[in-house]
């Protein structure tokens, strides 16, 4: 398949957006006289980077990108002026919120204008089930704001404290709480989406339902996030819980045995983060204090612990830890968010800086002799975390293993093992988008960017599909 080209011949001014292109962002800054426009080194370095640095090849490969200018509007019209400069001067846009991905998704790689969101903040509406607001607001302030009207959000990643709601939606898959509600994708969880084109006039889209696969998780690279309706449900206490077990295939077991329990409303669980001993003490707080063996960390409704507890002792684990996050943080304990998803490998990291992560999604049935066999092949190149969610009202574990990283053809030899056991990789070392996860192109995304970005501006570079078929050269290249 080829998309067609759009523009007129005879117009320039339609003729997609080439990496290198030259533009003016001087007379693009002029144009947008009285906006929070920054140039200087400091904000344009803070700008071009996100976690990507958790990939010891992405920290390479993407070294020295930056944005010529940064912009923070504070309104909606604000951000539409920025939109119609862009399109007038051809400069590409990059939209940032908390900077908190792993894959180079808000660096740009040819320069131009970064579009900081976090100035759009406000919380619309809170209603029973649903909360509508501005994209760049916080996902810890949102909680908050829900937690006033005795609710929470669904499910936020382990960054919940920085990241922003807009962020994890362009980027995000699942996270904290998607044992219990799903992945983002799974209908209710995200009902609405307004993006706004690159257009001059930019337009307003309105998307829901089905729609809003177009926008989500395509890095921010086919309109600009606007607003969000997401899912709230009835705040709960959660009680953060370790409990240790002897053999990591036995916690696997649990985990499957805790989860299926989940599933048919048995056990009321949000998070289920299984991790070997040789992690946990990676963890600040828990160095010392667990005994040498496998963890489960878990977040458990109160009236389901007895219940969970029984279910540990019954395969040979001990639950020796069970509070309040406030309870865990007060004794020095890390809360369980904390020893969740890629929360691991950055603490993993802030003591090791020889270690990255590979992620990982196993055949069904998911078999913890598997899991047992690699481990026993990898050895002390590899260390196990699986995380256990809820796809598609089915049960999911997958892992994100931390690896004792050597170079870049080890990395590509792992992977090819893994992949030898049918197990599919989202590669985090790439910042294109469909050679990460999808692996595929997503024809409803790039056909909805030949709508509202069709100049090919937004975060050019990482959509292999338009570089392919749009500009006719190699997707991914620098």
């Amino acid at each position: 398949m080829s998309l067609a080209v759009w523009a007129r011949a005879d117009d320039a001014t339609m003729t997609p957006y080439r990496p290198h292109d030259v533009f003016d962002i001087d007379a693009w800054a002029a144009d947008l006289a009285g906006l929070d426009i920054r140039r200087d080194d400091e904000a344009r370095a803070r700008a071009g980077t996100d976690y990507h640095w958790y990939s010891p090849v992405l920290a390479q490969a993407l070294q020295g990108r930056r944005p010529h200018a940064v912009v923070r509007p504070r309104s909606e019209a604000e951000v539409a002026r920025v939109a119609a400069a862009c399109v007038r001067h051809r400069v590409p846009l990059t939209v940032r919120g908390g900077g908190t991905g792993n894959y180079g998704q808000c660096v740009p790689l040819y320069g131009g204008a970064t579009l900081d969101i976090t100035g759009l903040d406000a919380v619309i509406a809170l209603e029973p089930g649903r909360a509508r607001v501005q994209a760049g607001i916080g996902i810890h302030t949102l909680n908050q704001a829900a937690a006033a009207t005795g609710q929470q959000l669904a499910m936020w990643p382990s960054t919940e404290r920085i990241a922003t709601l807009g962020g994890f939606i362009a980027g995000g898959h699942s996270g904290i709480g998607s044992l219990r509600h799903g992945i983002l994708a799974d209908p209710g969880n995200v009902s609405r989406l307004v993006v706004l084109t690159l257009e001059d006039p930019p337009r307003r889209i309105v998307l829901e339902g089905a729609e809003i696969q177009r926008a989500h998780h395509a890095y921010g690279s086919n309109g600009i996030l606007l607003e969000v309706d997401v899912a709230l449900v009835p705040r709960v206490e959660w009680q953060h819980s370790i409990a240790l077990f002897a053999r990591y295939d036995t916690l696997l077991q649990f985990g499957l045995a805790a989860g299926a329990a989940s599933l048919r409303g048995e056990l009321d669980l949000f998070q289920m983060s299984a991790v070997e001993r040789r992690i946990t003490p990676y963890y600040a707080g828990l160095r010392g204090q667990l005994e040498d063996a496998d963890a489960m960390f878990a977040q458990v409704h109160p009236a389901s612990l007895a219940g969970y507890g029984a279910l540990v002792q019954a395969h040979g684990g001990r639950l020796v830890v069970a509070g309040t996050e406030a309870e865990l943080l007060a004794r020095g304990l890390p809360s369980c968010t904390e020893c969740a998803y890629n929360h691991t490998t950055l603490e993993a990291l802030k003591s090791d800086r020889g270690v990255t992560y590979l992620q990982v999604a196993y055949p069904a049935p998911f078999s913890p002799a598997l899991v047992a066999a690699q481990m026993a092949r990898f050895g002390d190149e590899v260390y196990m975390h699986h995380e256990f969610s809820r796809a598609g009202g089915e049960l999911v574990a997958f892992a994100l293993p931390l690896v004792q990283y050597f170079d870049e053809p080890q990395l590509r030899a792992l992977i090819a093992s893994f992949e030898a056991d049918g197990c599919a990789i989202y590669d985090p070392h790439t910042w294109v988008l469909e050679d990460g996860g999808m692996k595929q192109v997503d024809e409803a995304q790039l056909l909805f960017k030949q709508t509202a970005d069709p100049l090919g501006l937004m975060n050019p570079g990482k959509l292999r599909a338009w570089d392919e078929r749009v500009l006719g050269i190699p997707g991914g290249g620098l």
